[in-house]
């Protein structure tokens, strides 16, 4: 819907005291940033890792507020060269925040471009081409640089370094959920009853921002089916329409397990026959698909292929193999 991404950013915390979840992450960052406020420096460059849609984005939202100071954002996907990092750089202003979500996927020449301008505050500007070309040191005002990645083991050992606070985002706990919901249903002018709000979290995969997606969703069900009044039957009714179950699966997830289940006989069976099987591309089952069942306990990786554990047998109301025949 066109108005989704504007809602994102209207259920965003603007503060730290607003935020939920991760305290002690919070708590390491009010004493960073405090400390270096009383210095009169910039903060320490900081770098955070975790799943998608745990608050990385998030945090790096508010700490340029926490600290009064401007932030600008970027993507390691679109730096694909040291000239694309080169207007970021030369417009930061003293203090000032340079987010980049994604650095995994910047290219290793625009990683040591990075290494002067985090360590040095300078950048080398390479004028003309050539036997007549030169180098020119930059210096650049103090800086924050904030990275985002969900997969810290793809950030090279120097540049993982240079960040002197690492963050790890954990999965959030059902509490956490229900109190994110409760406040962005407020947010929404929407009255979600307690019971309502355990759905939604309980359906949530343990993130907010599914979270949220859920939230908005059955807002726009409501709206349509029910004048806007929120109940626990209603919540249900809306997230079963689109597929979502008590656990948190949707469709695929339930079509993988049930392609493992009937087709391969629970396992082992490899990725691409699961694939094949299915019609869908290995990478996205691997992304998007297994590491929540892996997580939620539902399947296995070994080293002849996947095997369905007996809760998803149970799950699926499917009986294990040894039970057939």
């Amino acid at each position: 819907m066109p108005d989704r991404p504007d809602q994102d950013v209207r259920l965003r915390p603007r503060r730290m005291d607003e935020m939920v979840g991760q305290r002690d992450v919070i708590e390491r960052l009010k004493i960073a940033i405090d400390a270096a406020q009383r210095r009169g420096e910039p903060l320490g460059h900081i770098l955070f890792d975790g799943p998608p849609g745990l608050g990385k984005t998030t945090f790096a939202t508010v700490i340029p507020v926490e600290m009064d100071t401007t932030v600008q954002m970027a993507n390691g996907a679109g730096l694909k060269a040291p000239k694309d990092l080169l207007p970021y750089l030369t417009n930061v202003s003293e203090g000032s925040v340079l987010f980049i979500d994604e650095i995994h996927r910047i290219p290793k020449s625009v990683e040591e471009y990075l290494y002067t301008a985090m360590e040095d505050y300078r950048i080398d500007i390479v004028l003309g081409d050539g036997v007549n070309a030169r180098t020119l040191n930059y210096e650049i005002k103090p800086f924050t640089l904030i990275g985002a990645t969900t997969r810290a083991g793809m950030l090279s050992a120097p540049l993982r370094d240079r960040f002197q606070i690492r963050e790890h985002l954990g999965w959030y706990s059902q509490q956490d959920l229900c109190q994110i919901v409760q406040l962005n249903s407020k947010k929404l002018g929407l009255d979600v009853d307690p019971q309502s709000e355990k759905i939604v979290a309980s359906r949530s995969r343990s993130t907010p921002r599914l979270a949220n997606n859920r939230l908005l969703w059955v807002r726009d069900y409501a709206q349509s089916k029910a004048e806007g009044k929120v109940d626990a039957g209603l919540t249900t009714a809306a997230l079963d329409m689109i597929g979502i179950d008590p656990l948190g699966l949707d469709r695929q997830d339930r079509n993988y397990l049930e392609t493992l289940i009937r087709v391969f006989v629970g396992g082992p069976a490899g990725l691409e026959a699961i694939a094949h099987t299915m019609n869908v591309s290995s990478d996205t089952l691997e992304d998007e698909v297994e590491p929540f069942l892996l997580r939620s306990e539902l399947i296995v990786r070994t080293r002849r292929g996947r095997i369905a554990t007996a809760k998803a047998f149970e799950h699926l109301k499917l009986a294990p193999p040894e039970a057939t025949g």
